[in-house]
């Protein structure tokens, strides 16, 4: 690893400290579905420090009791992070220029490193109940997802007043996130020589006059808490769409996501795309992941606020703050990381954020102190 020079000043030496945190982080690969490494090194960590209660595990997944005061009156807040990547190129692990460039640094392993220097620097200072989650296999289908597993287990996530994804903001708060739907969409004809297209049904064809009603339909905003989130349909993928360059297609497949808004469920969702569909194709449902309100007004969310975040804005991706909207937590998204580093090749991001991030933490986990 490449390092730059550090001076002796206090704030200095944290962030080394932290900046050396994010590194390490981004050392240990941990791509989807390979997590374990990682989850053992941060439970390693963890598990040296003075907790109130044991670590716990599930699968590739800790929930670690950070602080328990006893104290029922006192706020239950968890800082939440997945610890996996997508599957990317990505270059050598180093500190260059003010950046630390390494597969997740940006997502989300920079929000990471911020989680463990809190826990690894502020409970002492810290009078309510905090926890920390560090989750794998969150870049995947929602279904595979191992936070839905830990909060359907463990017995504290329920009762949380607040949880913060640190998802990459850029220090801004993303306040809810829309929902998401995934459809097999299947367009069926019949098989024919392309010489004698009458003959036969055009599959392609078919789906052609959906694809264009699909391209022309605009974008739907839905004002929620005096924030605008956007009701889209999008086609992403089209597929097996022909037996050879003579024959008429008589199968026709296309993948249609609908983003849907907070306000909106996951059956209003389906029930739209099925009138969409208009009984023109096959629909199967792959993947439904529900949509999380902005909890704009909640007070904890505005103490977080006005610690000086960036900018606050709707969430127009879907992130885990919608799983625990399901089990009735209120959640948003947090986190030092830059947005637009987010899965790219050779992914970055700027330490500068990365200090001011935990300095924003740190304003508002004190400003709650009773």
């Amino acid at each position: 690893m490449q390092h730059s020079a550090t001076s002796t000043s206090p704030s200095d030496v944290f962030e080394h400290a932290l900046a050396e945190t994010l590194l390490w982080l981004c050392s240990i690969a941990s791509p989807i579905g390979e997590e374990k490494e990682l989850c053992d090194a941060v439970e390693e960590r963890m598990v040296k420090l003075r907790l109130p209660a044991p670590v716990r595990r599930y699968k590739n997944s800790i929930v670690v009791p950070a602080v328990r005061t006893g104290n029922r009156s006192r706020p239950k807040i968890a800082l939440v992070g997945h610890l996996d990547t997508v599957r990317t190129e990505c270059g050598p692990v180093r500190m260059e220029d003010g950046r630390v460039y390494g597969c997740g640094a940006a997502d989300m392993k920079s929000g990471l490193a911020i989680m463990i220097a809190i826990a690894e620097t502020m409970l002492a200072a810290i009078d309510f109940d905090l926890t920390l989650v560090f989750y794998s296999k969150e870049e995947g289908p929602f279904a595979e997802n191992e936070l839905g597993e830990v909060l359907e287990k463990d017995p504290e996530l329920g009762l949380l007043d607040l949880a913060v994804c640190m998802e990459p903001s850029d220090n801004r708060v993303h306040l809810g996130c829309n929902g998401s739907l995934h459809a097999t969409v299947t367009f069926e004809g019949k098989t024919g020589h392309s010489a004698r297209p009458w003959e036969a049904e055009n599959a392609i064809t078919k789906a052609a006059r959906f694809v264009t009603e699909i391209g022309m339909i605009a974008p739907e905003d839905h004002v929620i808490d005096g924030y605008t989130y956007k009701s889209v349909f999008t086609v992403t993928q089209a597929k097996d769409g022909g037996r050879g360059r003579n024959v008429v297609p008589d199968k026709f497949i296309l993948n249609v996501n609908h983003r849907f808004t907070p306000d909106v469920t996951l059956d209003e969702a389906e029930a739209r795309l099925w009138a969409l569909v208009n009984e023109r194709a096959n629909i199967q449902i792959i993947d439904r992941s529900p949509a999380c309100p902005p909890n704009a007004k909640h007070p904890l969310v505005t103490k977080l606020i006005e610690a000086g975040v960036v900018g606050v804005e709707p969430k127009q991706a879907w992130t885990d703050v919608a799983r625990f909207a399901q089990h009735g937590v209120p959640a948003v998204n947090f986190g030092p990381g830059e947005n637009a580093q987010a899965h790219q090749k050779n992914e970055s991001t700027s330490l500068a954020l990365v200090y001011d991030g935990f300095r924003i933490m740190k304003r508002w986990l004190a400003s709650l102190r009773a």
